[in-house]
């Protein structure tokens, strides 16, 4: 004779099947939570990637700008010239012994090819600018000679220019007296 168990509710396996349902919602609901906090620190951590990359194009832009300067100042004789490209940056060989304005070229941190915009006037490099369209986080609080970035739209707009921002052409003999 089989004695049949009898089962009351809330007991046993019944109890058993609700405690894991129950485990299993914690479990889930500490997921969502843990994936919500991870997509959070993915944001972050990307805002400050960019805000990396904008002080590193702030610097990058200053040694080119400076650079130019240099290549710019250092021109032999009175017509002063700018780079006709980059490269006469690292090395520039209107001297017997070849002078280095910059000691590498710096890649565009904004963009994923790391090319410059040029930026030309009579066919020379009076300066750089990233070609990224993309709009800055940095807004305002600039060094002294950026102050024309505050409220730029782009990255595009971050012009690094030389100083001396006109090519000045061969003098012009003085007039004859008479």
């Amino acid at each position: 004779m089989v004695i049949a168990a009898h089962r009351q509710p809330g007991h046993g396996l019944d109890a058993r099947h609700r405690q894991a349902g129950i485990i299993f919602l914690v479990v889930l609901f500490a997921m969502a939570i843990a994936g919500i906090a991870l997509a959070g620190t993915g944001v972050l951590w990307q805002l400050e990637s960019r805000r990396e990359k904008e002080k590193e194009l702030l610097f990058i832009g200053e040694e080119y700008r400076r650079a130019i300067d240099r290549y710019y100042d250092k021109t032999p004789g009175e017509a002063k010239q700018y780079p006709e490209k980059l490269e006469d940056l690292l090395q520039d060989k209107r001297f017997t012994i070849p002078v280095h304005h910059l000691r590498r070229l710096y890649r565009d941190p904004m963009t994923p090819d790391g090319e410059w915009e040029l930026i030309k006037q009579q066919g020379r490099i009076i300066g750089v600018a990233s070609k990224s369209r993309d709009e800055p986080i940095k807004i305002a609080g600039f060094a002294a000679g950026q102050e024309e970035f505050e409220g730029a739209e782009s990255y595009s707009k971050w012009r690094f220019i030389g100083n001396g921002s006109s090519l000045p052409t061969v003098p012009a003999p003085a007039p004859a007296p008479g």
